[in-house]
């Protein structure tokens, strides 16, 4: 059984086509229903929307359902070890379309469902994103999939049948830990323009510093990811407005202003897919891919599940125990206490599918997420990223501003 198509990309047909297992497309269906979900539900919802720092709600489980079906897809596709050398080409590909199609899509060509007007600043375009992110992801879960060995699991067993995938993930964990205690934080300063955030300027001095000089700071202001994103990326290609303005100490207003006596740091961009929280996320990619050995070579419904299970589980204790020792889950940081547990809710949730599609064959109560999942992308381009709203409102009376979009969005500020 394998699904020749990884996550949010096709793949080209191949020779040998095998039949597909349901339970992945209805996964990557509900997966971007939740988004959906999520973006237009969250303000009338904020307990379903993205925890403004630390904490875990349903909107951060989305990004971690996306890597984990990309593991699983990856274990399919190369189910049957590929010619090397063309593998990794088209695995490039791929990846590189992604990447720029998030940047097309995500960098701020298009203005929002508010706006008539499209188009971007090279000097301020958004650099990563949510499909970036996921094409970081791929590229690091396919090579490895492609280029290290494994041992026959039916002796070793799954785990140490690939213990080059979990070395490459210790390795990538380590990496990421260093950079986020090790690096020296020193006290940094940002010029609130036009340019760099969504806010007025509130007055002719509008340079704020924000005092750090620390080492392994975790809070908004003085973490070293966001250094190393500022410094690599540049202060004006990050995302302009984090959630994290949403925590009490920045006060921001109903219509998105905070307030020049908040901390300084709350008028600051910061990036929540950037640079150092993507090896994290890369490693979620790892974990799928695991999941995705046992669905690609084991037969039998009772074996994949106690797998899936005993991983899940040891997942769910292992972010705990992270948790507890005092590395708070973070969706905008990646920490890795975040990453088991979404990884743990990621199995739990695909194997509850699995069950219900798969063994139990309930496939019309799931075809429309099932559906979903064989045209996410298409659905990602034309919902999520807010294309089909700004095409409908293309359509005007008399002036632009004289559409339905206008007329909805209008009147739900009203209420």
């Amino acid at each position: 059984m394998a699904d020749p198509q990884p996550l949010l990309l096709n793949s080209e047909p191949t020779q040998l086509r095998l039949p597909r297992v349901a339970s992945v497309d209805v996964f990557r269906g509900l997966s971007v229903f939740l988004m959906i979900f999520v973006d237009y539900g969250g303000s009338i919802f904020p307990v379903i929307s993205h925890v403004p720092w630390n904490g875990i709600h349903l909107a951060d489980l989305v990004m971690p359902f996306f890597l984990f079906l990309v593991g699983i897809s990856l274990a399919l596709l190369y189910k049957r070890r590929p010619q090397r050398t063309q593998a990794t080409w088209k695995a490039f590909v791929r990846s590189l379309q992604l990447f720029f199609l998030g940047i097309l899509l995500q960098g701020g060509y298009f203005h929002g469902i508010t706006s008539l007007t499209y188009g971007v600043d090279i000097q301020t375009i958004r650099w990563f994103g949510v499909l970036q992110r996921i094409s970081i992801g791929y590229i690091v879960a396919a090579l490895c999939e492609i280029w290290l060995p494994t041992l026959q699991w039916k002796q070793m067993g799954f785990f140490k049948s690939y213990y080059c995938h979990w070395f490459v993930a210790a390795i990538l964990l380590a990496i990421y830990s260093g950079l986020l205690y090790g690096l020296y934080v020193p006290d940094w300063q940002f010029d609130v323009s036009a340019a760099t955030s969504s806010l007025p300027p509130i007055h002719s001095a509008n340079v704020y510093k924000v005092n750090c000089s620390v080492r392994g700071d975790l809070g908004p202001a003085c973490n070293s990811a966001g250094m190393i994103d500022r410094y690599i990326l540049g202060l004006d290609h990050l995302y302009k407005k984090p959630v994290y303005r949403n925590l009490k100490e920045c006060n921001m207003s109903s219509t998105g202003q905070v307030s020049d006596s908040s901390p300084s740091w709350c008028h600051a961009p910061f990036d929540p897919e950037g640079i150092l929280s993507s090896i994290t996320a890369a490693v979620s990619c790892i974990i799928g891919l695991q999941y995705g050995h046992i669905l690609a070579h084991l037969e039998d419904h009772r074996g994949r599940i106690n797998h899936w299970l005993g991983f899940s589980v040891s997942f769910l204790a292992l972010g705990w125990f992270l948790a507890i020792l005092g590395i708070p889950p973070n969706k905008s940081l990646y920490t890795v206490s975040y990453m088991m547990l979404s990884s743990a809710a990621s199995g739990l949730t695909f194997m509850a599918l699995y069950v219900l599609v798969d063994v139990y064959g309930h496939r019309r109560l799931t075809s429309v997420l099932e559906w979903m999942g064989k045209h996410s992308l298409s659905i990602f381009v034309l919902v999520s990223s807010n294309l089909a709203v700004i095409a409908i409102q293309g359509f005007y009376w008399t002036k632009p501003e004289n559409n339905i979009i206008h007329l909805i969005v209008s009147r739900f500020h009203q209420k």
